[in-house]
């Protein structure tokens, strides 16, 4: 059988990368360092992916199987050497924890299997699989790093499916929209996975995902969490909130117009889907939750800077994006470590030098002066 490893067993890699494989043909093993989700991978092989339809269509994700990367090293890398496919859910800053043990895994494998290998980091950041290959040559001699050429193919990817926290209660079944994307850059003929959409040029793709998607997510969650909300279809009731995410998304939306050339009425077709599918309550979505790491998504090339950025230097309007920049600022959520060091961080340093060490942006810079207003004008 076609051997797939996954790093990330957690709600995502279950419910979406993982799930696509197995219903490919793969057998899947997935690495994690969540015993308990392991264990129960090795002992039922098997768990459900539940629809959050009216319906609650559910499918059966079998063939797999779980190892621990901290105490199971030597079976990891036996996985990667007989493994078609090497992809990660697990998120942007795992990425160069777990490098060192694929690359390792990768150094074995050049000497005894000629066959490709597919390493494709499944993330919400630009580049990801770049970013993963870098750590990954990191860790290897220069003997091996030239035995990869023509053996071993790392694509960068665009993924999109809402997968809430669940309240499985140790179950391995997922609860996940119904709607998915995957997105995968490469010329190269792979061997076909179900769902994988394959593209010559992902750009346009995974900016349009990451300035929609994301950008869309992360406004409605810092805005609901600030009025209150417990869930992200409840602050989707409040029409204000609907408004002001229809505008952010209208920035992002002029931006990838001018940038990608995409047809402006298709493209608005795209933001009322995407805040349809925000509206869905059987996702029961928290606004903490889509709101975590405040950090990352305030990072210069995120979700929120960075078209910002775009925008302003294409001379479109970013305002609305200022304001989400301030909302964020105000996420003071002690339940989440990032969000608990950034308010440290203002406390500390003051708005402007806090935004300016998160987000790389000047302290002074057009787009902090229009952040520090909205911030301002929150606070009070």
């Amino acid at each position: 059988m076609k051997q797939a490893v996954h790093f990330g067993a957690g709600n995502i890699g279950r419910g979406f990368i993982g799930a696509l494989f197995s219903q490919s043909g793969y057998h899947v093993t997935f690495v994690d360092i969540a015993d308990q989700i392991i264990s129960k991978l090795n002992e039922e092989k098997q768990y459900q992916v539940n629809l959050a339809t009216d319906a609650h269509e559910s499918m059966t994700i079998d063939n797999v199987s779980g190892l621990n990367n901290l105490t199971q090293e030597n079976e990891v890398m036996e996985a990667i050497k007989n493994a078609t496919y090497l992809t990660t859910a697990i998120g942007p800053n795992i990425l160069p924890r777990i490098a060192p043990l694929m690359a390792k895994g990768i150094a074995e494998r050049i000497k005894s299997n000629s066959e490709k290998l597919y390493v494709i980091a499944c993330e919400n950041q630009i580049s990801a699989t770049e970013l993963l290959k870098g750590y990954i040559l990191e860790s290897l001699d220069e003997d091996t790093k030239a035995k990869l050429e023509g053996q071993v193919y790392f694509f960068n990817s665009a993924v999109d499916r809402i997968v809430p926290i669940q309240n499985n209660q140790g179950s391995l079944d997922v609860l996940v929209e119904p709607y998915y994307e995957w997105v995968v850059e490469t010329t190269e003929t792979i061997p076909p996975v179900e769902g994988m959409k394959i593209v010559p040029d992902l750009a346009p793709f995974i900016e349009r995902k990451l300035f929609t998607v994301n950008t869309g997510h992360a406004v409605i969650a810092y805005l609901g969490y600030l009025e209150g909300k417990e869930t992200i279809d409840q602050t989707l009731q409040d029409e204000e909130i609907v408004k002001q995410v229809q505008a952010t998304l209208g920035e992002t939306g002029a931006y990838l117009i001018k940038e990608y050339g995409l047809n402006a009425e298709e493209h608005q077709q795209y933001i009322n889907k995407i805040i349809n599918r925000f509206k869905n309550a059987y996702l029961n979505d928290g606004v903490t939750r889509v709101g975590r790491s405040p950090l990352r998504k305030l990072g210069p090339n995120d979700r929120l800077v960075r078209p910002a950025v775009q925008a302003q230097k294409a001379g479109l309007s970013y305002t609305n994006l200022a304001k989400a920049m301030a909302s964020a600022l105000m996420f003071d959520f002690n339940g989440d470590e990032e969000a608990v060091k950034l308010q440290s961080l203002i406390k500390e340093k003051g708005i402007r030098a806090a935004l300016s060490e998160v987000s790389g942006l000047d302290e002074n810079s057009d787009i902090t002066n229009e952040i520090v207003r909205h911030y301002d004008q929150l606070k009070k």
